[in-house]
């Protein structure tokens, strides 16, 4: 399979990602001012700064000329990740609900945390166990996720609500200590942890950030065959 990895000005983990996809298939970088997803079959919005969030982390990036072709892209039911910055940017391109707010400890912040898989068997952890624990670091400041009462509850009630952070492991204050959630139709995912960090221990001291991208090709190779 192929996978399609966005590069906006500013973005600092595109190569990270495209190392990660190419893991499990095939991967290319999709600048963002174009329109041609280059016959990508899962788009990945990675990580960093993207246009310096200079008006609000994911605002501008939300109307590149790539992003219009994701969105449609996600409307005809194609896989779409968005990791950490990539994550602002769905919910800023209201293909994800809720919004990421700043960090309640008001720093930015790196660490390696536990996540607990709420939600298996869907396109993103599918080669995950339910209840399964993943070693993923997090680097941000703007990463607590924010809905309100009535779509966290539709949420839950959907299946919407994929990854949380393990006990005492949620610093930035994320309601109900979700750390990843996806769209009603499930074909669009954003988490703030990197996954794309994850996928060699020799390097990331754990390699269980590969699973969501190996999740991501058995799905696809699935649906083809």
């Amino acid at each position: 399979m192929k996978f399609g990895v966005l590069q906006f000005p500013g973005s600092c983990d595109e190569v990270d990602a495209l190392s990660a996809a190419r893991r499990v298939g095939d991967a290319e970088l999709i600048w963002h001012g174009e329109r041609d997803l280059g016959g990508a079959e899962a788009i990945i919005v990675p990580g960093g700064f993207s246009y310096g969030d200079y008006l609000r982390a994911g605002a501008i990036a939300r109307f590149s000329p790539a992003m219009e072709s994701v969105i449609e892209f996600a409307g005809n039911g194609g896989l779409v990740l968005g990791i950490c910055n990539g994550f602002q940017v769905l919910c800023e391109a209201h293909l994800l609900p809720g919004a990421l707010l700043p960090n309640t400890n008001r720093h930015f912040t790196f660490r390696q945390l536990e996540l607990e898989v709420l939600y298996s068997g869907g396109p993103f952890t599918g080669a995950c166990a339910l209840g399964e624990r993943l070693s993923i670091p997090a680097k941000h400041a703007w990463g607590r996720y924010y809905a309100d009462p009535e779509t966290l509850a539709a949420m839950d009630r959907g299946g919407q609500l994929v990854l949380r952070y393990a006990p005492g492991e949620n610093f930035n204050g994320s309601l109900h200590d979700i750390a990843g959630v996806c769209n009603e139709r499930g074909n669009v995912f954003g988490l703030m942890p990197h996954p794309e960090h994850a996928v060699d221990e020799l390097i990331g001291g754990s390699a269980d950030g590969l699973k969501i991208f190996e999740s991501m090709r058995m799905s696809v190779e699935g649906a083809r065959a």
